[in-house]
């Protein structure tokens, strides 16, 4: 047996607008929205009486999406603070390839993006950065020098 495809990555939110608009603004394109419930869901997740919201966003070339989940029933739990550093066991980041990596963070500002650290060169190759954005997620930025 073969993996098929990688079909998206969740990410539990508290402001579905907040992070769609944050998503958008990075330029993916909102799919679709739903409410997911009911026996299906409770299995999936091993959660009961599961309402869930749901946003599935995708990147412009249409290989890649985000599952945005906003829990109404049984409630969010926090993971702790939203600020946690980058080396904290099962913190996730997503990286995407970016245009320009400089306007990406600035048009990013507004939505609540802040840089972690600060844009580095690797070698000739690439800039590189870590944005955290709506609920502490924490989005990887790379633009492929020329």
């Amino acid at each position: 047996m073969a993996i098929q495809r990688m079909d998206n990555v969740g990410i539990v939110v508290e402001d579905m607008d907040a992070a769609i608009a944050f998503f958008v603004e990075l330029g993916m394109e909102l799919e679709g929205r739903a409410e997911v419930a009911g026996l299906v869901a409770d299995q999936c997740t091993g959660l009961d009486g599961v309402r869930c919201d749901i946003a599935m966003v995708r990147t412009p070339d249409g290989h890649s999406r985000l599952e945005l989940a906003k829990y109404r029933s049984p409630g969010v739990i926090s993971a702790g603070p939203s600020n946690r550093p980058h080396n904290v066991v099962g913190t996730h980041r997503v990286m995407f390839a970016v245009d320009d990596v400089e306007d990406t963070v600035a048009r990013l500002r507004p939505h609540g993006g802040e840089l972690v650290g600060e844009i580095a060169r690797f070698e000739d190759s690439y800039l590189l950065c870590y944005v955290r954005g709506p609920e502490g997620i924490i989005v990887g930025l790379a633009e492929q020098l020329r």
